[in-house]
This record gives structure tokens, C-alpha cells and sequence, in this order.
């Protein structure tokens, strides 16, 4: 399913059944698909969670800042002569899921799982925007207060600087570290 083309960030989870006795071929073309994924406009990364169980499945969050960014590398030429090389080594083993927002900050890449509990991704919010703000009142906030700015501009500042920080960086880390306690029984 192609993704539609508005300005929200987007991402793609894959996932890819690997051969036996073909994981560093797989590897390899990781490596070759990543670097010509980065070329295109709009490319925001790739994350890669290698199997952690014989199941032999590699998934992969591919990021875009859009939907049209997101379709021109999925329907390029040069994703095609990627996904070629694939023959004989791994084939995409799921459909694929497309989302956009926030709850990307809390999938499950691959899998048909519902999403943690709201109460635990509440939490992890919190540890994520707290830090930041306590760094910024300690840090940013006498510079921002003394800006000769209005006060809407003013307060602007912090969700500004907050917003790609929590998007690009915390969530995606902290998602990775606590997946244990957002995945486990409620």
C-alpha cells in the first residue's frame, strides 16, 4: 500500500524471512540498501532489529518526512535492482504496515500486537519530555525570558526544540530500551 502523500512524517515496518546459511549475505545487502536509500529526498533513517530468536525474521522501520518522499523510494528504480539481489538470500515475509504520528513511537515492527497499555505510554512520555524540560528551564529558559519576543513567540521556543528532539531521538531510544515493560502484561 502506498503511503499518501501529506506532511506528517511517515514510516514503513518491514519485515524479511532470511535463508539459513544466508544471514551475511543478508547483512551485506543491508548495507548496500541502506546507503542508497539515504540518497533520496526526505530519508530520515532506517532501524534495523536483527532476530533475537531462531525465527530467522530481520525487521526494518524505514523513516521519511512524507508520504510522496516515502512513495518515490518505494516505487524507484533503484529499490527495484535492490530488492533483485534479495533473490536466493531472504524475501519480505509480512505485509508491510505504514504509519504516521505518534504511535510510531510505540510499534512493534512486524508483528500484529497491540499497542502497550496508554498508561505505560504515559509513562514513558514522561521520562522522555521530563529531562528535557528540567535541562531546558535550567539551561534555555533565562536566555528565552529575555528575548524581546512576544510571549507567544516566546513560549513557542520549548515545544519547538522538544518536538524533534522527542520524535527523532528519546522515543526512539527509549521505545528500544523499555520494549520489555511496554510489551509485557499490563
Amino acid at each position: 500500500m502506498a503511503p499518501s502523500a501529506d506532511s506528517e512524517p511517515v514510516s514503513v515496518l518491514f519485515t524479511f524471512d532470511v535463508v539459513p546459511g544466508r544471514e551475511s549475505d543478508f547483512e551485506h545487502w543491508l548495507g548496500l540498501v541502506n546507503a542508497e536509500s539515504a540518497k533520496f529526498p526526505g530519508h530520515q533513517g532506517v532501524t534495523w532489529l536483527r532476530p533475537t530468536t531462531p525465527d530467522r525474521h530481520y525487521h526494518a522501520v524505514l523513516r521519511f518526512d512524507n508520504g510522496t518522499h516515502l512513495s518515490a523510494w518505494l516505487t524507484s528504480p533503484q529499490r527495484v535492482e535492490c530488492v533483485r539481489h534479495l533473490d536466493g538470500i531472504a524475501e519480505e515475509a509480512a505485509p508491510r504496515e505504514t504509519t504516521t504520528g505518534m504511535e510510531t513511537w510505540f510499534s512493534l515492527p512486524g508483528r500484529p500486537v497491540l499497542p502497550p497499555p496508554k498508561w505505560k505510554m504515559a509513562l514513558v512520555s514522561f521520562l522522555g519530555v521530563y529531562p528535557l524540560v528540567v535541562l531546558f528551564q535550567l539551561v534555555g529558559a533565562p536566555h528565552v525570558a529575555a528575548l524581546p519576543l512576544p510571549l507567544l513567540l516566546r513560549a513557542a521556543i520549548l515545544p519547538l526544540m522538544l518536538s524533534p528532539l522527542l520524535t527523532y531521538v528519546v522515543m526512539p531510544l527509549l521505545s528500544r530500551l523499555l520494549r520489555r515493560f511496554l510489551y509485557s502484561g499490563s
